[in-house]
């Protein structure tokens, strides 16, 4: 099997469709953005990894599969122009416009390139229940039964502790950020514990590494996140303006989900009841059960 994944953006996003490597026989090729091709590095030996900018290096052969994960249309126009024997997802029509393959309409019918418009996908999306993984994996001919993200090692960093919050949002979902990172932050150091607001890094793996060293990550749906369901790491996970039904929670994550989501559901603006309707004592009260659970566990293990 010669396949191609073309999955660019998000970081997150191409973290969760790794979990897809474990099905696929033979050799991948895997057309990423430049910033994503770190966490791509060495997590499989059939992997070989090419940068978008560096697309036209790919190996030009006949593909038994290739998989447009994108709904873009400078990278639908690229897959068209290769061959393959079977093709899933998005791809540009002769008049360049987008359009998907009907196996891939479970997935590309809740996007933004969805044939019934933007707000009945997104009516879709907010019925929708299953996960990311289960909607790609069926639409491919697979069950999806908990296969796990892959990630690279990451760069050694120095910051150790207890609970890390991610708190960054980025200016795409300005919703996400919810407003009270701070007092959760201070009512957990009252209870004597170690926490640390992740930083900015220069490398993806330092961001990784961080994850790794805690016993608990708090934040939105977002990349932490992602590192900490592919690193085993409990996490606590708040939903504001997004999907909670599309993260598998690979059984360590506790989602708390917004009572205003549907007013929000996929909305890019801001509005501060968003971001003030989940309360501190909630989020409290969710990561010291995780940490419990991981004392618990922990004990277990050295029995």
């Amino acid at each position: 099997m010669e396949t191609l994944i073309v999955k660019l953006d998000a970081t997150g996003d191409v973290v969760r469709t790794t979990s897809l490597l474990h099905r696929l026989r033979g050799q991948v090729t895997w057309l990423t953005a430049a910033k994503n091709m770190v966490v791509l590095d060495n997590i499989g030996e059939d992997l070989r990894c090419f940068s978008w900018e560096d697309r036209h290096q790919i190996p030009e052969i006949a593909y038994d599969l290739v998989i447009n994960l994108e709904d873009r249309v400078d990278a639908a126009q690229f897959v068209r122009s290769l061959e393959s024997k079977q093709f899933f997802g998005a791809y540009a029509d002769a008049q360049n416009e987008l359009s998907y393959t009907d196996d891939s309409r479970e997935w590309f019918d809740l996007s933004i390139i969805s044939r019934y418009g933007k707000l009945k996908a997104d009516t879709l999306k907010l019925r929708n229940r299953k996960t990311y993984q289960e909607l790609v994996f069926e639409g491919l001919g697979f069950q999806f039964t908990g296969e796990a993200y892959l990630l690279p090692k990451p760069i050694h960093a120095e910051l150790f502790g207890d609970v890390a919050i991610a708190a960054e949002s980025g200016a795409v979902w300005p919703m996400k950020k919810w407003a009270y990172y701070n007092q959760l932050e201070s009512r957990l150091e009252q209870e004597g514990l170690v926490v640390n607001v992740l930083p900015k890094r220069s490398s993806l793996l330092e961001h990784l590494s961080d994850v790794q060293n805690h016993r608990c990550l708090v934040g939105g749906d977002s990349l932490p996140m992602h590192f900490a369901l592919g690193s085993g790491t409990p996490c606590v996970t708040l939903f504001t303006c997004t999907s909670p039904w599309e993260i598998y929670d690979y059984g360590i994550q506790t989602k708390i989900v917004s009572s205003l989501l549907e007013e929000f559901f996929y909305k890019r603006c801001y509005d501060a009841r968003a971001t003030t309707a989940i309360s501190v004592d909630e989020v409290f009260e969710a990561v010291m059960a995780q940490l419990g659970r991981s004392v618990a566990s922990a004990r277990v293990v050295s029995i």
